[in-house]
């Protein structure tokens, strides 16, 4: 029995608890070398889901994806913005050197439309990122967006509600993002393939978002921060 446990143990499909499981699969650096070193020197995988968990829009989550957002657009590479819950303002993308040629943004009519046009953005060559705000997700049609991203090998953000931290998701990676009192991004890995969950980090934006510079946050904020007055 002991020989037979111990060639067991050899096998590289087995996985043992208590040690990170080499994976080659492709990724994408964050951009924050404290959250990669909590993803196992990887980052936003590519061919597979990543889900960040919160409870409301506006607490950072753009400045998370800002880098690889950045790295994306320059490379010529398209990218989708499917359904934001808010028109992303140009003039501080391009201050922060997004290539806004580079960038579609699509309103879907409804669910099932949502999932047709995020699923032909996933599969499509042209492809190097997705980010979406699908809403409500049943597990089959997160299923069908992970073969979707694993056939385009583009990497896709879907931005949830921390209500649904509990499904089971077939995500690769799998983030609850919580504001932090300073200024701060509070992140808890809840899933990532090759090592248990359970890791987590704290990301200062300020100084990305440059919000000690009153020009500059003006410009984060629009031309319409001052109407009414």
């Amino acid at each position: 029995m002991s020989e037979l446990l111990s060639s067991l143990l050899q096998d590289a499909r087995v996985w043992q608890g208590h040690k990170h499981r080499k994976t080659n699969q492709s990724a994408e650096p964050t951009g924050y070398q404290v959250l990669d070193n909590q993803l196992g020197g990887l980052g936003w995988p590519r061919g597979a889901l990543s889900e960040c968990l919160l409870d409301t829009c506006g607490i950072g989550e753009l400045h998370l994806v800002l880098p690889l957002i950045q790295r994306v657009s320059q490379e010529g590479k398209t990218i989708f913005w499917l359904n934001p819950p808010h028109t992303p303002y140009a003039p501080a993308l391009a201050r922060e050197g997004v290539s806004l040629d580079h960038l579609v943004m699509i309103n879907t009519r409804d669910q099932n439309d949502f999932l047709w046009t995020l699923e032909n953005c996933l599969r499509s060559p042209v492809t190097g990122l997705v980010l979406a705000w699908p809403g409500r997700l049943a597990g089959r049609d997160i299923r069908r967006l992970q073969l979707a991203s694993e056939a385009g090998g583009n990497v896709c953000v879907l931005f949830r509600s921390r209500r649904e931290v509990d499904q089971n998701s077939p995500a690769a990676l799998r983030l609850e993002l919580i504001p932090g009192e300073h200024q701060d991004l509070k992140v808890n890995i809840i899933k990532r393939r090759g090592s248990w969950p359970g890791q987590r980090c704290s990301l200062a934006l300020g100084q990305r978002a440059d919000i000690t510079n009153k020009e500059s946050s003006q410009v984060v904020q629009g031309p319409w921060s001052g109407a009414g007055r």
